[in-house]
């Protein structure tokens, strides 16, 4: 069982910078492979970006390559998501998610391969 919980989430304006971390409980941390998502108000959940379980491959939606950078911390148990030059579209509820298996792939673009999700933390952008 693995227990996520988000941090970090906020209101800025447009331009702005946020730093998402999602702290996890459990002694095999490295053993998952680690996704961000965002859901906004009327729209579905997407993907944002993931990391494989050593951290040495990323992932990212193309809508937030070049902006957003995915990390992780196995000694900490964390994974985190640094956001830069925000946008009013980015504004969503961000969670994170771990997935049953250390290697990153095309499946896990996608939420139905995830085994455990945090409860969200709120991301505003304003114009």
């Amino acid at each position: 069982q693995v227990q996520l919980v988000e941090s970090g989430g906020g209101l800025v304006q447009a331009g702005g910078s946020l730093r998402l971390s999602c702290a996890a409980s459990g002694r095999t941390f490295s053993s998952y492979a680690m996704g961000w998502f965002r859901q906004a108000p009327g729209k579905e959940r997407e993907f944002v970006a993931g990391i494989s379980g050593r951290g040495d491959a990323s992932y990212y939606a193309d809508s937030v390559k070049g902006r957003f950078t995915i990390s992780r911390d196995n000694a900490k148990n964390t994974v985190y998501l640094q956001l830069n030059s925000l946008k009013p579209e980015d504004t969503a509820v961000y969670y994170c998610a771990a997935a049953p298996s250390p290697f990153f792939t095309v499946a896990l673009t996608t939420s139905l391969d995830y085994s455990y999700w945090g409860q969200g933390t709120q991301v505003t952008v304003s114009s």
